[in-house]
């Protein structure tokens, strides 16, 4: 289903997959450079029949609104990093916040909680949504562009989950050294190597790798369960 959110006197929307109960806490699921496509839908159908209530909000309505971008051809890439190199994320923070803020309202909402968990930019977006964002907590999985903004570390509030591929292309060994020199002692972060490449957790995605992604996803839902419920 569909549900609209507002954000600067404006509106965006957002795919919700709802639990077999119908009631659980909300995880906001933060999307790949693709938009809001069948990969996000999948994901976020995934965790609903784990007990939560997913919600995936279009980040990218800014620049053009319900984009789905479902393939992996060379055509695809260049329209998603096209979209990638418009997108500004301090503004995408916003809408974050409001999403959040959205869903800690929601009468599915059995808890009050809200976790974030993003993917490749989404990945990233967790990581600032620990610190910018009222989440109760956060899953990124190989986020890019973490190492830009280790700077802020101390001013994670709420706990933070990172899932890192050591065979990205996008985050070479040298940044996961960075990352984890940075963050592995940080009270707030608990942060897990798997020998993937990027993507590993992409459902329908050519990168995929089922039993990674089994591993990480029992490590998530582990880590949402303690923190939403």
């Amino acid at each position: 289903m569909e549900i609209n959110i507002k954000s600067d006197n404006q509106s965006f929307s957002c795919y919700m997959a709802l639990p077999e109960n119908k009631k659980g806490p909300v995880i906001v699921c933060l999307q790949e450079i693709f938009g809001v496509n069948l990969w996000m839908r999948n994901i976020a159908d995934k965790i609903s029949s784990l007990g939560f209530v997913a919600i995936v909000p279009d980040l990218f309505w800014r620049i053009q609104p319900n984009v789905q971008i479902n393939g992996e051809s060379e055509e695809d890439f260049g329209k998603a990093f096209d979209l990638y190199g418009k997108f500004n994320s301090d503004m995408a923070l916003i809408d974050i916040e409001n999403t959040v803020q959205t869903a800690k309202n929601l009468s599915e909402n059995d808890t009050g909680k809200v976790g974030t968990m993003g993917f490749c930019l989404g990945g990233f977006l967790s990581y600032l949504s620990s610190i910018h964002t009222s989440s109760d907590a956060n899953v990124g999985y190989y986020g890019v562009g973490i190492e830009n903004k280790l700077s802020e570390k101390d001013d994670i509030k709420s706990n933070l989950v990172l899932h890192i591929a050591t065979e990205d292309q996008f985050v070479p060994p040298d940044v996961q050294i960075k990352i984890h020199n940075e963050l592995d002692n940080h009270p707030k972060v608990s942060i897990y190597d798997y020998k993937a490449d990027h993507a590993f957790a992409r459902i329908g995605g050519d990168s995929y790798v089922e039993d990674i992604a089994s591993v990480a996803e029992e490590r998530t839902i582990n880590f949402f369960n303690k923190f939403l419920r």
